[in-house]
């Protein structure tokens, strides 16, 4: 992994309070968690038979989004929320398409830090590198992966299945502002790849899941479909456009899932003119 003497020194682990990463793993079948996560996963899970389907279609539709943006020639890569590695990762996926490849994971979790250093190796022509900070902190955030990225030219920009976790006050978290903020930043030709649960789909098994999430003290904000599309405003949607996670440019494995139901998360990509 290059780029780790920009990292901070680690700070202490909160095991006393669920976090959206460890979540998250919990669901995909990793080790990373704590009681506290795999309780309310658990709860979850039990709220919305959904989720685990929903968490893998969700890691399947990165997969395919990162590798249409590197063969669309994409060679930068910022994934924000990133969340505890799972192979394969996402600059694994980017650079089998191109080794030369350049990533920068930022997420706010000291545990994701943890396992990024021993885990996040990189080709030898490409380099994979790891931000410590929060997605609301935009100048930091891209100050820092700015060390390892040329904003000047096209990045592939990632937050997947982070929007629902981010309000939409202008006094508040903003994410619609914060959106177009890191849009601005990047070059014409960039790449905006995005995932967000709705309730669109069903409505009460969600809504039960997010009552779960706000009990435990963590924001959750599911959206319909215009209020996701939102989101893509200015830019330049690939096809086949916003969709459910599963159907975005499916592959054998996603047909194969989407037999078992739909899960309740949309998902698009975008380029930005």
């Amino acid at each position: 992994m290059t780029g780790s003497d920009a990292m901070p020194a680690p700070v202490d682990i909160d095991t006393g309070r669920p976090h959206p990463a460890r979540v998250y793993d919990w669901w995909l079948g990793g080790k990373d968690n704590y009681p506290v996560d795999e309780e309310l996963a658990r709860r979850i899970l039990a709220a919305d038979s959904s989720v685990l389907r929903g968490a893998r279609a969700n890691r399947r539709f990165m997969h395919r989004a990162v590798r249409t943006a590197a063969e669309a020639g994409i060679r930068q890569f910022l994934d924000i929320g990133t969340g505890i590695p799972t192979e394969p990762n996402l600059h694994q996926v980017a650079q089998r398409v191109a080794p030369e490849s350049k990533v920068v994971y930022a997420d706010n979790d000291p545990i994701v830090l943890r396992h990024a250093e021993a885990l996040l190796r990189s080709t030898a022509e490409g380099s994979t590198a790891y931000v410590h900070a929060d997605a609301r902190d935009r100048a930091a955030l891209l100050g820092r992966a700015g060390e390892s990225l040329d904003f000047s030219e096209p990045v592939a920009l990632s937050l997947v299945a982070l929007t629902h976790y981010l309000g939409d006050d202008p006094d508040g978290d903003d994410v619609y502002g914060l959106l177009d903020a890191y849009t601005a930043a990047l070059a014409p030709g960039s790449f905006l790849i995005l995932s967000q649960v709705t309730a669109d789909l069903d409505p009460d098994a969600v809504e039960r899941a997010a009552d779960h999430f706000r009990r435990s003290g963590m924001p959750f904000h599911p959206r319909p479909l215009a209020a996701f599309s939102r989101f893509f405003a200015g830019l330049e949607l690939l096809g086949p456009g916003v969709i459910p996670v599963s159907g975005w440019r499916p592959e054998p494995e996603d047909v194969a899932a989407q037999a078992e139901g739909l899960v309740p998360v949309y998902a698009g990509v975008a380029r930005k003119p």
